[in-house]
């Protein structure tokens, strides 16, 4: 299999190139590999959701389904395959799920369409399916829009519905990454007991070798859209091959390491194979991840004090059905320390880290900022807070402006922030900064 992406006014981009495997019944087979390795538009390309209008499988591409090719299916003849006998589980859930729609209605829609089933046995099913899944008070939550949801628990929706017509072929493209250890480890056996009582086979996309290791009997592991090294999971984690396989089994993050630099897949290859020693050598392992100043244990940087959040809804009959999020929590971080917030999906992590920036209206407490009450501000007065203050979002394709290119969506904020003189300023420091996160910067640069 070997995909193209094509533009208007740029040279053809080779996602994956010369693609081969084979997922035998009842097997689970893994693709690993880097995030941009290929392994999502392989995914997309089995199921026939690549654009036509962008996106070309080339001619000599062989897909096949049950000894039938799914590159020379029609619409109609996909409608009766895909979401019955093969279903994918999409890596980004909030951009799968229909935001006007209930979660309850989605996975109801997706059992009519498939079976022979009436309105009420599909909402019992759908309520069934999300406690299958985890989701707490699935009775109330099927009512639910996925915005009122956590990440979490979208993923978890998301499963549910791939899973709603028991699929033969289960695609699943990083279908554990938003989820706690407890719900993965449900959501993992519910996977395997599925695939021995319905015979499924199962294509797990991950990043993570520790869970390959656990579900897979296959692995393929894959670069820059091509395939370094594939075989038997014990196999490839025992004794492997590849000098790529090698590094990724080298940079898996250890608890000994606390403190120091991660070693990174390029910092393995320039020293083990001489595959980058063109390109300059990372710094050495044990350098530590940043030089700070000894925190001050006097003075806390950031105080969160009893911090209470509710979110208003509507019950039956106009009654108040009330939601309390997050309720007296409270936390010290001192300069130069790095405080970890823990917990299930939908404790109310997140919820914590918008009510600090104000991107949610706390209900009660404070968050005091280098000694200043946050809530308390007006609205120009925070504004000169927020180059102190910045959040990683959980949802990165939700996050980004669609409309822009990489390089507009990071110079806005300098710009707003008086960073830099001039375009050219805004343009050297976005490609300084694409380098610092391990991202291929090009000029022009890219639209997402």
């Amino acid at each position: 299999m070997t995909v193209d992406f094509i533009s208007a006014s740029k040279a053809p981009v080779r996602a994956v190139e010369s693609v081969s495997f084979v997922i035998p019944r009842e097997r689970t087979v893994a693709l690993v590999g880097e995030s941009g390795s290929g392994k999502s538009v392989s995914a997309l390309a089995i199921m026939g959701l690549l654009p036509p209008q962008n996106a070309i499988v080339g001619l000599h591409s062989s897909i096949e389904y049950d000894k039938r090719s799914l590159l020379s299916l029609s619409r109609s003849d996909w409608q009766l395959i895909r979401g019955s006998r093969i279903a994918m589980i999409f890596q980004d859930p909030m951009t799968s799920l229909n935001p006007v729609y209930t979660v309850g209605f989605q996975l109801a829609e997706m059992l009519k369409a498939h079976k022979p089933v009436s309105n009420k046995q599909a909402a019992a099913r759908a309520c069934e399916l999300l406690e299958e899944v985890g989701i707490p008070e699935p009775q109330k939550r099927v009512n639910s829009y996925p915005h009122e949801l956590s990440g979490g628990q979208q993923q978890r929706v998301m499963i549910a519905m791939a899973l709603a017509c028991e699929p033969e072929l289960l695609i699943a493209d990083e279908p554990t990454t938003a989820l706690d250890v407890t719900v993965q480890r449900q959501i993992l056996l519910l996977l395997a007991e599925l695939r021995e009582r319905r015979r499924m086979a199962m294509l797990f996309i991950t990043h993570d070798l520790g869970l390959v290791s656990e579900v897979a009997d296959h692995a393929v592991v894959m670069r820059k859209g091509t395939v370094r090294e594939a075989g038997p999971v014990r196999t490839l984690f025992s004794q492997p091959q590849d000098p790529y396989t090698k590094a990724l089994l080298s940079c898996r993050p250890s608890i000994d390491r606390q403190g120091k630099r991660l070693l990174t897949i390029d910092d393995w290859m320039s020293t083990h194979s001489g595959e980058n020693a063109s390109s300059t050598v990372a710094p050495s392992p044990d350098t530590p991840a940043m030089s700070v100043a000894p925190p001050n244990l006097d003075k806390p940087l950031l105080e969160v004090q009893g911090l209470r959040k509710v979110f208003k809804r509507s019950g039956p009959w106009f009654q108040s059905d009330d939601f309390v999020a997050v309720e007296n929590v409270s936390f010290k971080l001192m300069r130069g320390q790095t405080v970890g917030l823990v917990g299930e999906s939908g404790s109310g992590k997140t919820t914590v880290g918008l009510c600090l920036l104000r991107l949610h209206e706390a209900t009660a407490g404070k968050v005091l900022f280098d000694g200043k009450n946050l809530f308390d501000m007006s609205n120009s007065e925070f504004a000169a807070y927020k180059r102190r203050l910045q959040i990683v979002f959980q949802n990165p394709y939700a996050s980004l402006n669609p409309r822009f290119t990489v390089g507009e969506i990071l110079s806005e904020p300098m710009q707003l922030h008086g960073i830099g003189a001039n375009s050219a300023d805004w343009e050297k420091q976005s490609l300084s900064l694409l380098d610092k996160v391990g991202m291929p910067a090009s000029l022009p640069l890219p639209v997402l």
